[in-house]
């Protein structure tokens, strides 16, 4: 059996799939395999796909499912994986060509089952690190102290151990919200274990524009999935590594979120009642501002 699984979550991304294959074919390590998880595509991704597992230069998996958001992908990849890692490479993305050589060697070297996985450094196209690179010294951490202790800023890739991943999923949403962000695993493995840090380069990311972008229209997905992000928040009130600022930003958000959604219950399933109660004036200003910006 392989020791890394990278998936990929798809959508109409026929155009930018093929970067991400020729970019697994250059593998220095070779000890993976592709799982693909079309989530309803129209275009030609099925065909594409297939047409790749005809050529057998790499073991690859093909799933198709029917639209049910991005979160969703997660789901059924998390279900179907099998080996030891696991990293999600986006269909719009790829890995430079020592990527899975250096995931591998490092938790050979590094890992156990007292780490979560691997947090190494996404890079822009033009080799750039997004946020920059991590402090020299940072070996180990949790992945919400970067941001919280101003240790990196930006995007950052996790390669995650398979067991944990399974340990804390499903994702269960919301009927027709699909803005539910797969983060929302992440987080609840990053409390429970730290992670390696890696001060490589582990994938070029091309963020998208376009209203089909999971980075667009983020003041939209706010309206279109508040019960998703109030869940989202109710989660990040309840993280051990947190601080007094993030967790006064977090209940601001969440307010927001539940007024948005005309939650009744947003005080009784408030893991933070007094600060919610505190908080929600400015949580109500906050959904105003949210609905004016996704107008």
């Amino acid at each position: 059996m392989k020791t890394l699984t990278v998936f990929t979550p798809t959508y109409n991304r026929a155009h930018t799939l093929g970067r991400t294959y020729e970019s697994l074919l250059r593998q220095t390590d070779q000890d993976f395999e592709w799982l693909v998880i079309d989530d309803g595509s129209t275009d030609n991704t099925r065909r594409l796909v297939q047409g790749w597992i005809a050529e057998d230069k790499i073991p690859i998996r093909y799933i198709h499912k029917e639209n049910g958001g991005l979160y969703t992908g997660y789901n059924t990849a998390y279900a179907n994986i099998e080996t030891e890692l696991c990293v999600c490479i986006d269909s719009d993305d790829y890995m430079p060509d020592d990527a899975v050589e250096a995931i591998i060697s490092h938790w050979k070297r590094f890992g156990s089952e007292k780490y979560a996985g691997i947090t190494g450094l996404d890079f822009f196209l033009d080799g750039c690190p997004i946020g920059g690179y991590f402090p020299d010294d940072l070996t180990e951490g949790h992945l919400i102290d970067l941001s919280l202790k101003g240790l990196h800023s930006g995007d950052t890739k996790q390669v995650m151990r398979t067991a944990i991943m399974k340990h804390v999923a499903p994702m269960t949403g919301f009927p027709g919200e699909k803005n539910f962000n797969p983060i929302y695993l992440l987080l609840q493995a990053d409390d429970m274990l730290p992670s390696l840090f890696l001060n490589r380069n582990l994938c070029f990311v091309e963020y998208q524009t376009g209203a089909d972008s999971m980075s667009a229209a983020i003041f939209r997905q706010y309206v279109n999935s508040p019960h998703s992000f109030a869940k989202m928040r109710r989660l990040e009130m309840t993280l051990r590594r947190n601080t007094p600022l993030n967790l006064l930003r977090v209940a601001i958000h969440y307010n927001s979120s539940t007024i948005l959604g005309h939650e009744k219950d947003w005080l009784s399933s408030s893991p933070c009642k007094a600060l919610t109660v505190a908080t929600r004036p400015l949580g109500w200003l906050l959904s105003k501002y949210i609905r004016y910006k996704a107008r």
